[in-house]
């Protein structure tokens, strides 16, 4: 295992993977997740700059969760984010809908031939387990 120092507090504590948090400050990140959560419920026209002066998170932070597919604002809300991809305006994530799409059809291409190489490299063989 190893000993990392929390990014928030400072403190030093067994680190597994993810986020560089110890487990106090991700307790208190998670709280926090949850009031943003209920504060946009609650406020569908809040913008991300009056959800962080509200519930004392910053914007970066709130933008993340967006990112994460955690938050999606409404359609009431002006707030929209950018496809990483192509710009277009969107609601949650990383992507729009169209890219996605295309992301998906390239990986779906790319990995077609070399399941065909597979089936047919495998197909007519013969193979025995004690040899």
């Amino acid at each position: 295992m190893e000993v990392k120092n929390c990014k928030d507090c400072g403190r030093l504590f067994n680190y597994i993977g993810g986020v560089r948090l110890c487990t106090e400050c991700k307790k208190k990140l998670d709280e926090k997740f949850v009031e943003v959560k209920e504060y946009i419920r609650e406020n569908k026209g809040a913008t991300i700059p009056m959800v962080a002066e509200a519930c004392d998170v910053s914007q970066k932070q709130i933008t993340q969760w967006v990112r994460e597919e955690r938050l999606e604002f409404s359609e009431e809300s002006s707030v929209t984010l950018q496809c990483e991809n192509c710009g277009a305006p969107i609601r949650t994530g990383r992507f729009c809908n169209m890219c996605r799409a295309e992301m998906t059809r390239n990986l779906q291409s790319a990995y077609a031939p070399v399941q065909a190489q597979r089936a047919s490299k495998d197909g007519a063989k013969m193979r025995f387990l004690d040899q």
